[in-house]
């Protein structure tokens, strides 16, 4: 095992920088010291400067910054391929932790690690979790932090929080679903009984966010309507005393677009003006999924420099619609990427939200423009380091850059004949060439192997703790069942609303 205070060179291979030849990058070599990268160019094997350091021979190997996931959820890693295509809203009630008993320590560790190992074996050394601990118990956060640094990841944690219940933020379920059945009705987070919610967020942050080293912190609303008035202002306060990034989720589904038409007249039915009144518009703020946006609202996002975080790959498993990618470019938005929760994503892959961001605004207009593939891997690092409010420490290969970089293998076939780095990672590679992973300076993934987990134990582990949550799984989803025709009628009621614009590919039955 190598830790981040040991002298590393990579050495001979393709070295991709944003600026450089994103075709047939340059070979070269890297040293790194004490987690940082402090030189890049040809032969620093064989200087005065790299005697001594540990060598990891990149010949024939295409060395990439390290991903920034920028929107994650730990939550649900064990529920991985447990649900078919479903709508946004009935997602959200099988798959999502008030609609389940507290779990154990054992489990949240394991899930924790699972998610972890996963983002890092498809070179993914950043990861924005946006963590739902609920019902609320500081012991449960402390067993989740503790496995992030048990692993190695580099880590920006959110609390996902809200103030507002799942029933209210969600159109026609009240009306719909008889009133015997509204307990049930739950959104990502529930508020937490019998705690001041901003101080349970104000003291958590202050005892938390220096914990650890490879752990930052942030602020999670988790949507605009599901947090009050008082309550956002107090995390836009809270954001910029302590300089805290801010994540929430915005406009991912009709639903989500409609309540905002329907519950803020004093915002012309609009959450980022809502957004703009309480002070959380800026280069802090990061809204996840941002499918529904008004051109009038991305324009906006564009002047005071809010940043967006596309997640395509879930977005289309919970029938959410295509973002409008091509305005965020126009309007100069900062555009990271995520790769979502594990049960409407069901992968922590980059490769495939690079492909499918990249794909999917080519579908969205005839006319040739961005994202090209460098752009794809640009939104996959340096905008992902920006809303972290890391830019210049990760997202780069460059002097200066925390060393965070993955190492893949060009004789995988994804890069056979090497016509280009950066389209064949974008559209051809699917994560498979993988083999080194190093964060901070430190290999945590060696011959696509974690150093620090022992994987097998994990692995053995899970399938001794999965029965009890499978049997939750299968009461979870028969108390959604027996109120299936009413959410499906209130779904049919939110499509037949109008919100001003459409952002769902339908081609018809034909």
């Amino acid at each position: 095992m190598t830790d981040n205070s040991a002298r590393l060179i990579v050495s001979g291979g393709r070295v991709y920088r944003h600026g450089g030849d994103t075709n047939q990058p340059e070979i070269a070599d890297i040293l790194i010291e004490d987690g940082k990268i402090t030189a890049v160019g040809p032969d620093i094997a064989g200087t005065e400067a790299a005697a001594g350091a540990q060598v990891i021979d990149a010949r024939d190997r295409l060395v990439l910054p390290g991903f920034v996931n920028s929107h994650y959820h730990s939550h649900d890693v064990l529920l991985k391929g447990a649900f078919e295509t479903i709508p946004l809203e009935l997602w959200v009630l099988n798959a999502l932790p008030p609609s389940y008993p507290r779990r154990g320590k054992d489990e949240l560790r394991a899930r924790t690690l699972l998610g972890a190992y996963e983002c890092l074996r498809s070179g993914i050394t950043t990861v924005q979790d946006l963590a739902t601990v609920y019902p609320f118990n500081e012991e449960d956060l402390e067993v989740v932090l503790d496995a992030y640094a048990e692993i190695g990841i580099r880590v920006v944690f959110a609390l996902q929080v809200a103030d507002v219940a799942g029933v209210d933020s969600i159109p026609y379920w009240k009306e719909c679903v008889p009133e015997e059945m509204r307990a049930a009705l739950t959104g990502a987070v529930e508020p937490f009984k019998d705690r001041d919610l901003f101080s349970v967020v104000r003291d958590v942050t202050d005892t938390y966010r220096d914990r650890h080293e490879m752990i930052s912190w942030a602020l999670g609303p988790s949507s605009p309507e599901r947090c009050s008035e008082p309550f956002l202002r107090n995390l836009a306060g809270l954001s910029e005393s302590a300089d805290l990034p801010v994540y929430t989720h915005i406009y991912e589904s009709k639903a989500m677009t409609l309540i905002a038409r329907q519950h803020f007249p004093q915002d012309k039915g609009s959450l980022i003006n809502y957004l703009g009144r309480v002070g959380l518009l800026g280069p802090r703020l990061s809204l996840a999924h941002s499918v529904w946006m008004l051109p009038e609202e991305i324009e906006t996002l564009g002047r005071t420099g809010t940043n967006v975080v596309l997640n395509p790959v879930g977005n289309m498993k919970t029938k959410s619609g295509v973002a409008p990618i091509r305005g965020y470019f126009d309007a100069g938005v900062n555009i990271a990427l995520g790769c979502d929760n594990c049960s409407c994503s069901d992968a922590q892959n980059m490769f495939q939200a690079m492909k499918m961001f990249a794909l999917l605004s080519a579908i969205s207009d005839p006319e040739m423009g961005p994202p090209t593939a460098a752009q794809a891997l640009e939104a996959a690092t340096l905008s992902g380091a920006r809303t972290a409010g890391m830019s210049g420490q990760i997202g780069a290969l460059e002097v200066g850059h925390k060393a965070d970089l993955s190492i893949l293998d060009l004789a995988d076939p994804s890069y056979i004949p090497f016509n280009s780095a950066a389209r064949q990672t974008v559209f051809t590679e699917s994560s498979r060439s993988v083999e080194t992973v190093i964060v901070n300076g430190r290999v945590v993934l060696r011959d696509r192997s974690l150093t620090t987990v022992d994987e097998r134990a994990l692995r053995e582990e899970i399938e001794g703790l999965i029965g009890n949550l499978q049997k939750d799984v299968a009461e979870v989803t028969a108390r959604n069942d027996r109120m299936l025709k009413y959410l499906q009628e209130a779904h049919r009621r939110t499509w037949q609303d109008d919100v001003g614009l459409n952002r769902y590919v339908a081609a018809g039955r034909g």
